[in-house]
């Protein structure tokens, strides 16, 4: 087993930053594939380190060289000048700066929350006019950027149904069901011509909320391993992860004042559509690799098993109305 103190020390030392200095190391939890620790320095100063599984651990194919993503999104946010973690070193591990704040919970109050969301709605459109060379993965775990949306994001569906299938997750339709559904919708795929940063798992949990004299702020954006360049509107689905963004007036009222587009027409829906499904797929495929507990299991089924089918659904009535 890996002496979490020695690991730190050689971290901080190749970083450029004194190893002797570390006063504490401190597991971080929330995350579910990366080990993650916070480096507390003897000034004060905190870093978070992130540490892949060994090779040989089961994931999904996505999944492999996740940290290079993340390092890429955490690029693009200090580029659009949103609060997020910054980038201290890339290697066989990723050091970063720590962010102030706590996931966000149920403590806000009604009027926190609604100045909350109209400020992440802001730093949300920001993000997404940052731009990338092509479309996909950064990683290259699926292969080499794309030219276009449609081949890039076809070969991510077609990779977590591959994983589906190879570990034999329990979906609510058979994966080759769920492939046709979905096929039908891929030529609203090709109305997206710029490769946008798309951070994919804005979920509550990954929203840090920081006091300043008592009053709420948004303290950093964190987690962004499933980062890819794409569609904007992809992030729509983790920010009202089992629910419906169009409901969600102040992310809204904040993405639009920013100047982010957010017009759902039959085509965005439609897109909305496929990007809900690929979240959702991959969400009951990875309790395989993961060796989740029953309870666990039993909540993916029963909350996530029926918004997948929803989001199938959708796009049946959708295709079939054009």
């Amino acid at each position: 087993m890996v002496d979490s103190w020695e690991r730190a020390r050689h971290v901080l030392e190749a970083a450029g930053l004194p190893p002797g200095d570390l006063a504490g190391v401190r597991p971080l939890t929330g995350g579910t594939y990366n080990t993650v620790e916070e480096l507390v320095l003897i000034a004060g100063t905190r870093y978070v380190l992130k540490v892949p599984p060994a090779p040989t651990v089961p994931g999904l194919r996505h999944e492999r060289q996740l940290l290079v993503s993340e390092a890429e999104f955490y690029r693009g946010a200090a580029k659009a000048d949103v609060p997020a973690p910054r980038v201290v070193a890339l290697a066989d591990h990723l050091l970063m700066t720590a962010c102030p704040g706590a996931p966000w919970d149920g403590t806000l109050t009604d009027d926190e929350k609604t100045v909350l969301r109209t400020e992440l709605g802001r730093q949300v459109a920001r993000l997404h006019q940052v731009t990338g060379p092509a479309f996909g993965y950064p990683s290259g775990a699926l292969g080499p950027l794309a030219p276009d949306w449609r081949t890039a994001f076809t070969a991510m569906l077609d990779a977590v149904l591959d994983d589906a299938r190879r570990y034999r997750a329990r979906l609510p339709r058979p994966a080759d069901e769920v492939a046709r559904t979905l096929r039908a919708a891929y030529a609203a795929l090709d109305e997206v011509t710029v490769p946008r940063l798309v951070h994919f798992d804005l979920w509550p949990g990954n929203i840090l909320v920081d006091r300043v004299a008592g009053e709420p702020r948004i303290g950093g954006l964190i987690d962004g391993e499933r980062m890819f360049w794409g569609d904007p509107l992809a992030d729509f689905v983790s920010l009202a992860l089992l629910g419906d963004i169009e409901k969600d007036e102040a992310f809204l009222t904040g993405y639009q004042e920013a100047g982010g587009s957010a017009e759902f027409d039959a085509s965005a829906r439609l897109r909305l559509a496929l990007y809900c499904a690929y979240l959702y797929l991959i969400m009951l495929t990875e309790t395989v690799p993961r060796a989740v507990t029953d309870g666990q299991n039993r909540w993916v089924q029963e909350a996530v098993a029926p918004e997948l089918v929803a989001a199938l659904d959708r796009i049946e009535e959708l295709t079939t109305a054009s």
